[in-house]
C-alpha cells in the first residue's frame, strides 16, 4: 500500500492516571495508525527543544514517521495533557496551553508533502492559536483536488468556535465526529431531530463526501452520498478508549482510498478502535493481522474492480465490436 496520509497538528504526550505518559494527539495518532496499516505516515507538528520532543522524535522513528517535517521549538514546550478515566474508561483531558505545536510555521517541508498526499486529518484543537490555525489553512489549500481532507473535529472546550468549525468543514470533503460533537454542531447550525437527519444536513451544505459518527457504546454510523452503513457495539474489556477514534478514521481514510464498500470499511475500522480500546495509550502496537486483513481487504477489492473493468472493456473481433 503506497498510500500518503498525513496528520497535521498537535502531537502530545498524555500523562496516565498510572503515571505513564503515552503519544497521543489525534492527527498524531492518525497517521501512527494509518501506518500500521501499510501507509506512508507523516506528522505535521511542532515540538519543544526538550525531553519530551526528542522522545517523540525517537518514537517517530520507531514508527517509521518521517521526521523532516517535525518542527523544533526553542522557546515553547512540546505539548502535555493530563487525562482523568471514568468506570468506563472515558477519558476527560485537561490540555497544558502555549505549546510548541501552538506555533506550527509554514515550511518547505510541509508544502511539500502536501502536494504529494491521498490524505489529509487536521482537527479543531491545533487552531487554537492564529498562528497554527493559518498554517493549516493554508497547506490544506495547497492538497491536491482529488485528496481526502478529513476533518476529524475533535472538539476540547474552550478550544473552539463557531468560526473555527464553520470554516474547518467548508475545507474538508470527510467528516469524523462523536455523537457529542454532533450535539455540539446541532446547537450551532439547527441540523435536524435525528442523528441521520443531522448527518445528511452537514453532508448538503458542507459538500461532505463522508460522515463518520462513532457513538460509543451504541456502535457507529457511516454515511456517503445517500448510503448508510451503521455498526452495532461488541462486548469488549474497555482498558481505556484513548485513541480509539483516530484508530477508526485511519482505517476509514484507507478504505476510502481503496474503494472498499462503505460496509467493509466500516467493519475494519470498527474492529480496530475495538482493539485500540482494550489497550493501554492511544497508539498501542498492533497485531499483525490488522495490517494482513488490511491488505487483504484492498487486494480483493482492486481485483473485484480490475473484473469489473474487463467486464466493461470493448472486445475487437474483426471490424465488429462486443461488450
Amino acid at each position: 500500500m503506497s498510500f500518503k496520509v498525513i496528520g497535521i497538528g498537535e502531537v502530545l504526550w498524555d500523562l496516565m492516571p498510572d503515571g505513564q505518559k503515552q503519544l497521543g494527539g489525534a492527527p498524531a495518532n492518525f497517521a501512527c495508525h494509518a501506518s500500521s496499516l501499510g501507509a506512508i505516515g507523516q506528522v505535521i507538528t511542532r515540538v519543544g527543544a526538550d525531553s519530551l520532543g526528542r522522545e517523540v522524535l525517537r518514537r517517530f522513528q520507531e514508527m517509521h514517521l518521517a521526521q523532516d517535517t517535525v518542527q523544533i521549538d526553542n522557546d515553547k514546550p512540546t505539548g502535555t495533557v493530563a487525562v482523568e478515566l471514568d468506570k468506563a474508561g472515558v477519558p476527560r483531558f485537561t490540555i497544558r496551553e502555549a505549546a510548541a505545536w501552538d506555533r506550527l510555521a509554514l515550511t518547505e517541508a510541509a508544502y511539500s508533502r502536501v502536494r504529494e498526499a491521498d490524505a489529509i486529518c487536521f482537527g479543531s484543537l491545533a487552531q487554537r492559536s492564529g498562528v497554527s490555525r493559518e498554517t493549516i489553512r493554508e497547506l490544506l489549500a495547497a492538497a491536491p483536488a482529488t485528496a481526502l481532507r478529513i476533518c476529524d473535529i475533535n472538539l476540547r472546550q474552550p478550544f473552539y468556535s463557531r468560526e473555527i468549525i464553520e470554516t474547518s468543514l467548508q475545507l474538508a470533503n470527510v467528516l469524523k465526529l462523536n455523537d457529542t460533537e454532533l450535539l455540539v454542531l446541532d446547537e450551532m447550525f439547527g441540523l435536524g431531530k435525528s442523528p441521520q437527519q443531522q448527518i445528511e444536513r452537514l453532508a448538503q451544505v458542507f459538500s461532505l463526501q463522508v460522515v463518520a459518527l462513532t457513538r460509543g457504546a451504541q456502535g457507529s454510523l457511516l454515511y456517503q452520498g445517500g448510503q448508510w452503513s451503521e455498526q452495532l457495539p461488541q462486548p469488549m474489556r474497555v482498558v481505556d478508549t484513548v485513541g480509539a477514534g483516530d484508530a477508526f478514521t485511519a482505517a476509514l481514510a484507507l478504505g476510502l482510498l481503496s474503494k472498499m464498500s462503505l460496509d467493509d470499511i466500516h467493519i475494519l475500522a470498527a474492529e480496530l478502535a475495538r482493539y485500540v480500546c482494550t489497550q493501554a495509550g492511544a497508539t498501542p502496537s498492533l497485531p499483525e493481522e490488522f495490517k494482513n486483513k488490511f491488505n487483504a481487504a484492498v487486494y480483493a477489492c482492486a481485483a473485484y474492480s480490475r473484473l469489473e473493468a474487463g467486464r466493461h472493456q470493448p472486445r475487437n473481433h474483426g471490424n465488429i465490436l462486443k461488450y
